[in-house]
């Protein structure tokens, strides 16, 4: 059993930055790959950003590509999403994921535990 607890959400202005943070229990996080969904108001969840066990694989949504950097620390049991240039867009609840595999991946059924979420708001 993998929990997973993000942090780093919050209000910041369009154009400023954010870096989410996710905690993972069990010793077993150096073998999972993780990914990064976000769910806004109304809307189903999408992928945002994945990485592969090592950290040298990395996958990003097409409307994150440029702006964010996903990056690993095995040693901390910690996934990190650096988020540049926000815009309202972007405002959403973000989720940690892990998945049973070394390989990244997109989907949202490839993963096997979720966080609950945290909270982010750009304002214009």
């Amino acid at each position: 059993q993998v929990q997973l607890v993000e942090s780093g959400g919050g209000l910041v202005q369009a154009g400023g930055s954010l870096r989410l943070s996710c905690a993972a229990s069990g010793r077993t996080f150096m073998s999972y790959a993780m990914g990064w969904f976000r769910q806004a108001p109304g809307k189903e969840r999408e992928f945002v950003a994945a990485i592969s066990y090592s950290g040298g694989s990395t996958y990003y949504a097409d409307s994150v590509k440029g702006r964010s950097t996903i990056s690993r620390d095995n040693a901390k049991n910690t996934v990190y999403l650096q988020m540049n240039s926000l815009k309202p867009e972007d405002t959403a609840v973000y989720y940690c994921a892990s998945r049973r595999a070394v390989i990244p991946a997109r989907g949202i059924d490839e993963y096997d535990y979720w966080g609950q979420g945290t909270q982010v708001t750009v304002s214009s």
